[in-house]
């Protein structure tokens, strides 16, 4: 009796030991399981292929003109890359910036001001510079060279009785944001420099595009503006005449040319493709003359954050006027 009682209670104790180690591995594979789970999904995410781009645009003209002569640009991208590609227009670079921080936009062509402040927040990292031929300030004429830079210039009436920047004391002056860079930041902190503050000492005045803030200098609605360098090409077929009456009275430092940037979540092989496809469309002589009619662009070149050290360093600065 007692010998069976003590089989019955060694088998018992074996199950129970066996449904222990059972249910403790189990419990141990399904913590594993579930944590490789999480890594794999959390992975899978951030590597995804996108199925679309979204690249988003700001006018320095018409925005409807914009949308139009970017969707040729889509089109040759969408052939390169095999996924869709949407274009988006907004108001202003800040809208980019934000977009792309709400994960609405992909890319964004970004100037270098507001490329750093996007790059701060987390939102954008940068891709590609763009490539400019060099210009003759005077006559609008392009040289040989490809730089990846640009200026910021006064443009006045050659009448205007304004030489330098101590001349717009007073005057009316038409700037595009507060974070453009050759509409606002670069001409505001030399200024500044020369004794003239951009908010205190002229009647500042928005204008939304390049385009506009040289028709407006020819119109007279405003006595300087600040664009860059070869805005006058821009409007030179319905002004024929801009360069007879314009001038550039004061040409800042050199800025770095404008960018193409990217969410940082982008995966690193989508990054490299999309640089790619954008180098290549540059050095293509039909894909030159369509990013060309967009932004005066004539290729793109790889870029890395620490160039735009400079622009931190008038960022900073900017912040001074007004004070």
């Amino acid at each position: 009796m007692f010998r069976k009682l003590g089989t019955i209670l060694l088998m018992a104790l074996t199950i129970l030991f066996l449904a222990a180690c059972g249910n403790g591995k189990t419990e141990d594979s399904n913590n594993t399981s579930g944590s490789t789970d999480n890594e794999k999904s959390s992975k899978a995410a951030e590597s995804k292929d996108p199925d679309k781009l979204t690249i988003g645009f700001v006018p320095s003209q018409n925005a409807e003109t914009l949308e139009a002569k970017a969707k040729p640009l889509a089109d040759l991208l969408q052939k390169e890359l095999g996924i869709d590609i949407d274009v988006k227009v907004t108001t202003d670079y800040n809208g980019v910036v934000e977009a792309m921080g709400a994960k609405q936009l992909d890319l964004g062509f970004l100037p270098p001001t507001d490329y750093v402040l996007a790059h701060e927040k987390g939102y954008a990292d940068v891709l590609l510079q763009a490539l400019r031929y060099g210009v003759n300030l005077e006559d609008g004429s392009n040289t040989d060279e490809l730089v990846d830079y640009y200026y910021s210039a006064i443009l006045t009436k050659k009448d205007s009785g304004i030489k330098d920047l101590k001349g717009l004391k007073g005057k009316k002056i038409g700037w595009q944001g507060p974070t453009s860079s050759a509409g606002y930041v670069w001409a505001a902190v030399e200024m500044k420099e020369d004794g003239v503050d951009a908010q205190k000492d002229v009647k500042g005045t928005q204008l939304q595009g390049h385009d506009k803030a040289v028709a407006a200098v020819m119109n007279g609605d405003v006595d300087a503006a600040a664009v860059f360098g070869d805005a006058r090409n821009i409007v030179k077929n319905d002004m024929p005449d801009v360069f007879e009456k314009t001038e550039y009275v004061y040409t800042t430092e050199k800025i770095p040319n404008d960018t193409i940037s990217v969410r940082p979540d982008m995966p690193d092989e989508w990054k490299e493709k999309i640089a790619d496809a954008f180098v290549k469309i540059g050095e293509d002589e039909e894909g030159k003359k369509i990013i060309e009619a967009i932004y005066s662009h004539v290729g793109y070149a790889k870029s890395d954050d620490k160039k735009f050290d400079i622009v931190r360093d008038y960022s900073d600065k900017v912040q001074e006027v007004g004070k």
